[in-house]
């Protein structure tokens, strides 16, 4: 059984099938909507049902209040076609971004690398003619027991469409993490969907860039960095990237080297709890502080792009607001486990 979604207000008719997602159904048909987290948390994906009727899904009560909820609103990613559809989303096209179809996709493990003790880096030769994305989305992968599937940044250019790169940090008790560290192998099958995302660098605004990441948060400013530096961007890009000790800084080397040979490129790595043993000379301080030390309280002029665990994110935003960056110009990565769904807009940024 199929179901006609009407998405407005572009008028465009698709099908569904049973069982399918708005949100899925409509990217498949290349039909964009903006969405984010893909699992019900971040309220990217909202939109008005005008006529017809949805299963709300395992949408968050933080992302989909009561309220929405009775006046007929989901979330596009959960909500799961009962009947013929017509639904109203905010659809705001960037003219940087470039949609790309989601497709499924199989792969195969070419290599697994120990980038920390606790991030692997998963290298998947695809099938085919490879994933087209842009810079700073991900996919879905599908972990074998599961019925959800995990989503990783893409840590690789869009250049390298055949074999791509996701970096994967193991969390304590987590399913898919655990999966992917303890029993994936180099020569395994992996199946993943995708691109999926909204977070990309902004290319026509010719403003210098500021990328501040931490932990496994720094796949997207990777894949973008590159992606900048391989079609000749000459606007100043500046990478601060934060770990606790130097065994968990990571592509320290790639950065410092790309740092030598584009003059428009600077990479500050900092560290918030160095021990003797790491000999660091470098930054001593959490990503915020670094920001900080390096452009005053005036951020004005950038524009700033952030990934990384919630803690570090709100103290960048907090920064950056307090030397004169404001939300228009500060763009983060969603993603986000249950426990964050209540922080899945930062307090910081006002409703528009």
């Amino acid at each position: 059984m199929t179901y006609q979604i009407t998405i407005e207000p572009l008028g465009r008719t698709i099908e569904a099938a049973e069982g399918q997602t708005v949100l899925d159904a409509c990217l498949r048909a290349g039909v964009w909507l903006p969405h984010a987290c893909g699992h019900g948390l971040c309220a990217t994906c909202k939109v008005q049902v005008r006529d017809g009727v949805v299963e709300i899904g395992e949408a968050s009560p933080f992302a989909l209040m009561d309220f929405e909820r009775e006046e007929g609103k989901c979330l596009a990613c959960c909500a799961i076609p009962q009947a013929d559809l017509v639904i109203e989303a905010e659809i705001d096209e960037d003219p940087d971004a470039r949609h790309h179809v989601i497709e499924d996709y199989v792969g195969k493990v070419s290599r697994i690398v120990d980038l920390t003790p606790t991030i692997k880096a998963f290298h998947i030769e695809l099938e085919g003619e490879g994933l087209q994305f842009q810079a700073g989305q991900y996919v879905n992968v599908r972990i074998p027991g599961e019925e959800r599937p995990r989503a990783f940044s893409l840590a690789q250019p869009p250049s390298s469409a055949r074999e791509i790169e996701l970096n994967v940090r193991i969390v304590p008790g987590g399913k898919g993490t655990t999966y992917l560290h303890e029993r994936l192998r180099v020569g395994d099958r992996v199946e993943l969907t995708g691109p999926f995302g909204g977070f990309f660098v902004r290319v026509s605004d010719p403003r210098p860039l500021i990328f501040m990441a931490g932990g496994s948060g720094l796949s997207s400013p990777k894949s973008m960095i590159l992606d900048l530096i391989e079609q000749g961007d000459q606007r100043p890009i500046t990478l601060i990237y934060g770990a606790r000790n130097r065994t968990e800084l990571y592509y320290d080397d790639l950065f410092q080297s790309l740092a030598e040979q584009h003059p428009q490129f600077r990479y500050v790595p900092a560290l918030s709890e160095p021990t003797p043993s790491c000999d660091w000379h470098g930054f001593k301080g959490f990503v915020h502080e670094a920001a900080t030390s390096l452009y005053g309280q005036d951020f004005r002029g950038s524009r700033a792009y952030l990934c990384g665990p919630p803690p570090m994110i709100e103290a960048c935003i907090r920064t950056l607001m307090q030397g004169r960056l404001f939300e228009r110009d500060i763009f983060t990565e969603k993603f986000l486990s249950e426990a964050d769904a209540s922080a899945a807009r930062s307090p910081l940024f006002k409703a528009l």
